[in-house]
């Protein structure tokens, strides 16, 4: 994997770069369309190709392990294969899902042993099965396995959980280094910084995580409940010290305003549910704020969805039918919202993009977070 850095913004640490991986070339910042087990729910892949414009998604080690099984995706020949999709995917460790089973997941320093949530089997996950197990799967980019700590969270355990997490990446970066891609195109490796909202923990993290010297680095632990100010002191503190000539991953991470202020402090990749989850629950985000379609004054609006995008649905839908089939519970309500939302997230990267190259990215993100806060 290779990262080119394009331009920088005179006004703030954005920068435009592209990231070059053997399923062709990223161009960022970028959002990543959330493809948890093999499919971006509602959503053809041709429709994200297309439509949507997607450059790379997202798939997660936990639920692609427990169904479809490693087995049928190794057959398939790795998941771009069982997906037809043929750009790059980048896959979550598990870290984060193996987090959220509170009640059914036990941690110790060999791994997590864990209960599916599918049929209650036991499972374990390693450091080293989980490199063995995302090889296996076929991602472009794979993360380190880590802990991915709460919020709130108390400062000691905060401490001992990154220092765990560092000693699990010495072992994801043995066992990466020790293997090699199963299906003929280069994978690259991710460690991820941990440290809860604590400064010290941070920059402890940051420092270590960079001392790796892989080829891209990760923040993880934010969007986990903690104020939108916390998350942006801490991104700024990780990114001062996560060297510059390489990408930058903000996990999880979030809504427009978020993906905006975030790019200014120097964050290259994001991911996050929200798009295709709250628009399956009926909320459009737009360059001129959010809409909940499913409120009264949408019912007899039939003007387009969204006169100024040049998505299908945007200019086919109206916004009164669209809140019928929200109302309705019919899928295509659900199809048409997450298109709409992720076509929309992708256009607010690419535009972002164009202005950090034009120099006048500072004063546009400004103007834009005003307007994207503010519910229409």
């Amino acid at each position: 994997m290779k990262f080119q850095h394009i331009a920088q913004d005179p006004f703030s640490k954005a920068r435009a770069g592209e990231i070059t991986t053997g399923h062709g070339v990223v161009q960022t910042p970028i959002f990543m369309p959330v493809g948890t087990a093999g499919t971006v729910k509602a959503v053809h892949q041709r429709e994200l190709s297309d439509d949507v414009k997607a450059q790379i998604i997202l798939g997660n080690t936990y639920h692609l392990y427990l169904r479809p099984g490693l087995n049928t995706l190794e057959q398939a020949g790795g998941l771009h294969k069982f997906i037809n999709w043929d750009k790059p995917i980048l896959t979550d460790s598990g870290g984060y899902q193996v987090y959220s089973l509170t009640e059914v997941r036990k941690i110790k320093e060999d791994g997590v042993t864990f209960r599916s949530h599918i049929d209650g089997s036991k499972h374990l996950f390693t450091p080293e099965n989980v490199m063995d197990t995302q090889r296996t799967i076929g991602a472009d980019i794979i993360m380190a396995f880590d802990e991915c700590t709460p919020y709130p969270c108390e400062y000691g355990y905060a401490r001992r959980s990154i220092d765990m997490t560092h000693r699990w990446l010495k072992r994801c970066c043995d066992r990466f280094d020790q293997t090699e891609p199963k299906y003929g195109y280069p994978q690259t490796l991710f460690p991820i910084v941990q440290g809860s909202v604590y400064k010290d923990l941070r920059e402890k993290s940051a420092e270590v995580i960079a001392s790796f010297e892989r080829e891209g680095n990760a923040i993880g632990g934010l969007s986990v409940g903690e104020p939108a100010e916390e998350m942006y002191a801490m991104t700024e503190v990780v990114c001062n010290i996560l060297p510059q000539h390489k990408p930058r991953y903000l996990m999880g991470v979030g809504t427009p305003v978020n993906l905006l202020e975030n790019i200014a402090l120097g964050i290259d990749m994001f991911d996050c549910v929200m798009p295709t989850r709250n628009g399956r629950n009926g909320m459009l985000f737009t360059r001129n704020g959010i809409i909940n379609i499913k409120n009264e004054r949408w019912k007899n609006d039939f003007s387009m969805i969204d006169a100024e995008s040049d998505l299908f649905a945007d200019q086919h839908y109206s916004k009164g039918y669209l809140r019928h089939l929200i109302h309705s519970g019919e899928m295509l309500g659900a199809q048409i919202a997450t298109l709409h939302n992720l076509h929309f997230y992708l256009w607010l990267v690419k535009t972002a993009r164009e202005k950090i190259i034009e120099g006048t990215f500072y004063s546009w993100k400004e103007n834009m977070v005003k307007t994207l806060a503010q519910r229409l």
